[in-house]
């Protein structure tokens, strides 16, 4: 939801963006899995293997767009004044001693031990859509090519290592909805693009599955006669088997929340934040290896009191459920979680009309949460200054946490990706300003016009990763 105040030219495309994005429906999937010419013997809850040398087998990324306030979530400044705090004064304790959050997530303070809060992350931009295309690919946009996002990547080089044969799921996934912000598979083209069941969850007519049955058995005869062009008829028909799976097999009880303990979702809350982290940790225990939750709404410039009221118990009870439920179950050391926007919001809390108590776009400092999947709790890496506008300690760069990513699910971040054009794709790519031979004073990335601060020194978040 974009906030008509909000004067970024960035907002002006975004119908259209969610257009071309939009949920793929039951139609589609009939229409797509009407072509199936039974190839492949897909196992439906196929776990795959790990990369060489991986701590984590898979991702779920918790992405909150439009930039929640980080003094308002995981930096409060109590001590500031009320321009800074609005009208949340107080800092909690969590169960992690000299850790504090915000008041407004109670339910996310009782989990810290399970996550490191990053509170020195910081980039160049306020504008939403280079924010979320550095926080999604995890690479500075200077670098002069159009990156996939991490989830394309990992699914990528999962693929190409021979990994994903037999699974009937996509390795990379997002619910409920796409952002349409960026291209999230750059590059490396269509075939990388994240899936969206859209509503596969929901039950399936008799008639409908009837009809595709009867396309099916019409296309096996045709088969009989054989292709002209065979690898590409066999690539064609593996993925019109994976989309018979998801709309006949075992696979769609994936997507169908509804079979989860009336417990469990309760534990995750009737919303649409809360049974979308629950589909996405359904997800990963079937061998998705990338899920990306988004939730909407975070864009307060104005009149944030109200929207807090109801996206703040959301998240908190969402979020905490996926991580107690991902502890309780044996799936977080093996699987990663992180939290946060494409930047901040504005420390000074504006009051005068027409923003009536909102905050602004904030590049230059603001925070994320990482947990499971090799990543050490309970601590805190980074900090900024008293009133939350500028990173002063361990300042980290999106190429950071993307580069810490990619190490523990055993991918090089040094390593190679294809290029159409078979230019040079690193990975992570070294930004521009630090590699050898910059002007002096490379290396540095612009708070926000407050300050200039050096960017953390190698690119991986060795504090909290594994020894």
């Amino acid at each position: 939801m974009h906030d008509p105040l909000c004067t970024h030219h960035d907002h002006d495309e975004d119908a259209a963006y969610r257009r071309a994005f939009d949920l793929v429906t039951r139609r589609d999937f009939l229409r797509i899995g009407s072509l199936t010419i039974g190839g492949l013997a897909l196992a439906p809850f196929l776990r795959a293997a790990p990369a060489p040398g991986a701590r984590a087998k898979a991702v779920i990324q918790v992405f909150l767009f439009g930039g929640p306030s980080h003094t308002d979530t995981f930096d409060p400044k109590p001590a500031a004044g009320t321009d800074i705090t609005g009208p949340w004064r107080k800092a909690i304790g969590t169960n992690v001693d000299g850790i504090q959050i915000n008041e407004l997530l109670p339910g996310i303070a009782k989990h810290a031990d399970k996550y490191t809060i990053l509170r020195g992350l910081t980039h160049r931009t306020n504008g939403h859509e280079t924010g979320v295309y550095m926080m999604q690919t995890g690479t500075d946009p200077s670098s002069g090519l159009v990156y996939p996002s991490m989830g394309a990547v990992i699914a990528h080089k999962l693929e190409e290592a021979g990994l994903l044969k037999g699974r009937a799921l996509p390795a990379y996934m997002t619910v409920p909805v796409a952002l349409g912000r960026f291209s999230e598979p750059g590059f490396l083209g269509p075939r990388a693009r994240t899936f969206v069941p859209g509503n596969l969850s929901d039950t399936l007519k008799d008639s409908e599955r009837q009809r595709l049955k009867n396309r099916d058995q019409l296309l096996a005869e045709l088969d009989a006669f054989g292709h002209s062009e065979k690898d590409l008829f066999e690539e064609a028909d593996y993925f019109r088997d994976q989309a018979k799976e998801m709309v006949l097999g075992e696979t769609r009880e994936a997507f169908d929340v509804s079979k989860e303990p009336e417990a469990v979702r309760k534990l995750y809350g009737d919303t649409e934040f809360g049974r979308s982290c629950l589909q996405a940790r359904r997800l990963v225990e079937r061998g998705v290896a990338y899920v990306t939750v988004n939730m909407r709404g975070w864009d307060t410039h104005r009149d944030q009191a109200e929207r807090y009221k109801k996206l703040m118990p959301d998240l908190d009870q969402g979020f905490s459920a996926l991580l107690a439920d991902l502890a309780r179950r044996g799936l977080l050391d093996t699987t990663i979680v992180t939290c946060g926007g494409e930047f901040g919001r504005t420390p000074k809390f504006m009051t005068d009309p027409p923003w009536n108590g909102g905050r602004n776009h904030y590049g230059a400092a603001f925070s994320w949460l990482v947990a499971g999947g090799g990543f050490r709790g309970g601590r805190i890496v980074g900090a900024t200054d008293q009133r939350g506008e500028r990173v002063v300690e361990r300042p980290i760069a999106p190429w950071d946490l993307s580069a810490s990513i990619y190490k523990l699910v055993g991918i090089d971040p040094t390593g190679t990706l294809p290029h159409p054009g078979g230019v040079p794709a690193a990975v992570v790519p070294t930004p521009p300003a630090a590699r050898p031979g910059a002007p002096k004073g490379g290396g540095k990335i612009s708070a926000g016009g407050t300050s200039d601060i050096p960017v953390a020194s190698d690119g991986i978040l060795k504090e909290i990763m594994p020894a």
